[in-house]
């Protein structure tokens, strides 16, 4: 597990990940989303705990760090649990 949530200079990933998967958008600070779907050229990326989709260029993903899957996961729960609407 060493070095697991350490940032990578790896490329973006090789193939199309599925729905739901939870990405890094260098582009926007490395916001963390989840994984919508293809559109044209970019890739579809939507907030964990709900919101506006935002399109990315493949080039600029890569797969969340544990820790940012875990913050983007909290969120999530920590707005449901305020009944916010997700």
């Amino acid at each position: 597990m060493y070095g697991e949530n350490v940032s990578s200079n790896m490329g973006p990933p090789l193939r199309v990940p599925t729905p739901g998967t939870l990405l890094a958008d260098t582009s926007r600070g490395d916001r963390v989303g989840e994984f919508r779907g293809v559109a044209g050229p970019y890739w579809a990326l939507r907030p964990v705990g709900g919101g506006r989709e935002w399109e990315v260029e493949p080039r600029y993903v890569r797969p969340a760090l544990l820790l940012e899957q875990l913050r983007a996961r909290t969120a999530r729960l920590n707005a449901r649990s305020r009944g916010e609407v997700l």
